[in-house]
């Protein structure tokens, strides 16, 4: 299992007190997999770009795809670039791998056969990782968690990321979810104010 992965599963459990938003979850995801790809020497930060390194990425199938992204060539991509780039629907490609790996399982509300349908997670080996990593207030899993606002971690004035590298992304991750939800609140203040329009006085 990956941080990625990780950070989705934690993201399903049916213990945080509200849901995290789609698109919240696509950029936190796409950090966590840059966040893997520094930590196995595939990419390093320099300033704010990432640049590719001398090691291979690993042995997992989405965190290949997001090294295969990686700008090969001067001038490398900035950080927040790659968030918007990588993140784009990656909360519904991690659904999807973790469905076709048993992780995730999709069940129908209420008794009737033809109800709605819903994911749940499975209780699998990973599940449990993922949710011993949070407990343990794992410091990358739980500073990428409190980005997007999941609670049972840490907080913030607690979280210590010792390493540079990590702060710059999840930093990094922290504005890029602020920049989307300033995007919803301007699209909720339009949306109202044509409203309003068409109502008339």
């Amino acid at each position: 299992m990956t941080t990625a992965k990780d950070l989705f599963i934690i993201a399903m459990d049916p213990a945080p007190e509200h849901t995290v938003g789609q698109g919240d979850l696509s950029l936190a995801l796409a950090g966590a997999e840059l966040l893997d790809l520094i930590g196995a020497g595939a990419v390093t930060v320099d300033d704010d770009r990432i640049v590719p390194g001398g090691a291979s990425a690993p042995d997992d199938r989405l965190l290949g795809e997001a090294a295969g992204l990686i700008t090969p060539q001067p001038p490398y991509e900035r950080i927040e670039d790659w968030l918007w780039r990588r993140g784009r629907d990656l909360s519904a490609t991690y659904q999807d791998a973790l469905e076709a790996d048993g992780e995730l399982t999709q069940r129908r509300s209420g008794r009737l056969p033809f109800g709605p349908k819903h994911v749940e997670l499975v209780d699998t080996p990973g599940r449990r990782r993922a949710v011993g990593r949070r407990e343990e207030g794992e410091p990358v899993l739980a500073a990428l968690a409190s980005v997007v606002g999941l609670d049972g971690g840490p907080p913030d004035d607690e979280l210590r990321l010792d390493d540079e590298t990590v702060t710059t992304v999840v930093a990094a991750v922290h504005d890029a979810v602020m920049e989307l939800e300033a995007v919803r609140q301007r699209r909720t203040i339009e949306n109202t104010a044509f409203a309003n329009v068409w109502r008339g006085p």
